[in-house]
């Protein structure tokens, strides 16, 4: 009996000094994820992918879906306060998870002010949740953009506004809908082609993909865990011939699934970093998952490949005459210089200084969208609000990045193999 009390009195000391003890990195992932699950309850869509733990899902679903939004601030709060206070060595794998998870958190206070109510100007809400601040232009300043462009399809007022001059010479290359499916499947597996020479997978790596309607985004990238995910393009507002090659290459591969696929194999399986099962939509990751995404295309297609082969390929199995498709390409290429315009617009109608009419109106003279397509831009803005600089910006940023210094193909596809496969922060690319 005094053998066992004295082993007793021994567990109890024991367990008195644990409270002392800074608590396990990989616990603090666990706490990490079940705070973000929980968020996740309050606002839908915020979990972008989650593979980890079932139980942290399920208790998320019932206890932690009763806790309010200040409770969740409180929480978000402490774990990163816990965090700050982890002694860990710089340059070590420990230090890197810890700046990562702080990166995430203090996002997530961001989205939570969002949440509560809370207005924040378009700057500052995108540099809260994504890490960095888009610049806003004088639309004014795109006007001889606008005139450049206008020699593309001369005409004047009686012929109809330029966007719609643009639209309707543009619409000549659309992938007729009982073509859609194939176009597509064929646009995938040309860009898997060009990807896994530089990009080895894991063998069981797969994808499935669907057409859907009645969406605010034009593709979405659902990562289910075990290397597969489930693509969804949108076909609400008919798509043209480089469509088919832009969204197989943004998606899948080398895109998102791609990403997703080395983020599960690198991080989660080799490291055992649980906070990787996780993707939050509002995250810096957002700029790097979107913007490698977007740049992924020029990789896998450099110079003037993508309109070879939507030329010789695309567009015979899509039914389309590509006699002008360098026309195309080189409005395309014009075009691309009004991207910067779409963050003043998305700004002034998300800070309530443009209404709708008037926000359509900035969409279709200074993006040249068509009517319909504006309309969808809205609803994206709508539902997703500043998660837009995440494209355009993103792709900059990591595209910067990948070519610096003049880099051959070669160094830029093993820069991109690092954006993807490691714990990347939009600070790291700048």
């Amino acid at each position: 009996m005094r053998i066992l009390a004295s082993t007793a009195a021994l567990a109890l000391a024991s367990c008195a000094t644990v409270p002392n003890e800074p608590p396990s990195l990989d616990q603090l992932a666990r706490d990490y994820l079940a705070v973000q699950l929980a968020i996740g309850e309050k606002d839908p869509g915020y979990v972008d992918a989650y593979y980890g733990p079932e139980e942290l899902a399920t208790k998320a679903a019932s206890e932690d879906a009763r806790m309010s939004l200040p409770m969740l601030q409180a929480r978000v709060v402490a774990l990163d306060a816990t965090l700050s206070a982890i002694p860990v060595d710089p340059g070590t794998l420990e230090a890197e998870r810890v700046r990562y998870l702080r990166a995430m958190l203090a996002s997530a206070k961001t989205r939570l002010r969002m949440l509560r109510g809370e207005t924040i100007p378009f700057q500052d809400e995108a540099e809260g949740l994504f890490g960095v601040r888009p610049e806003m232009i004088e639309l004014a300043s795109l006007d001889p953009v606008l005139a450049r462009i206008e020699e593309f399809v001369p005409g004047d007022e009686a012929d109809g506004p330029l966007s719609e001059r643009i639209n309707a010479w543009r619409d000549r290359f659309v992938i007729p809908e009982d073509r859609m499916r194939a176009v597509i499947d064929r646009a995938v597996e040309e860009c898997r082609a060009r990807t896994v020479p530089h990009i080895p997978l894991p063998e069981s790596e797969s994808f499935s993909l669907s057409l859907v309607t009645d969406k605010p985004w034009g593709g979405f990238n659902y990562y289910q865990g075990d290397y597969h995910s489930v693509i969804e393009i949108n076909t609400d507002v008919p798509a043209r011939i480089d469509r088919a090659v832009d969204v197989g290459c943004h998606e899948a591969y080398p895109g998102h699934h791609v990403y997703s696929t080395l983020i599960e194999r690198e991080r989660v399986n080799a490291l055992g970093q649980v906070e990787y099962t996780l993707l939050p939509l509002y995250s810096p990751r957002a700029i790097v998952s979107e913007g490698s995404a977007e740049y992924a295309v020029k990789l896998a297609f450099p110079g003037n490949t993508q309109m070879e082969f939507e030329r010789d390929v695309l567009a015979p199995l899509a039914g389309i005459d590509a006699s002008a498709i360098a026309d195309y390409y080189a409005l395309r290429e014009a075009t691309q210089e009004l991207g910067p315009a779409y963050y003043t617009i998305a700004a002034a109608y998300l800070d309530g200084t443009a209404d709708r009419e008037a926000t359509i109106a900035d969409l279709m003279r200074y993006q040249l969208s068509s009517r319909g397509r504006a309309e969808q831009s809205l609803e994206f803005l709508d539902t997703y609000r500043s998660y837009v600089i995440n494209y355009d910006l993103g792709s900059a940023i990591v595209g910067a990045f990948v070519e610096r210094g003049d880099a051959d193909m070669a160094t830029r596809w093993e820069r991109f193999i690092g954006i993807l496969s490691t714990p990347t922060l939009p600070e790291d690319l700048r």
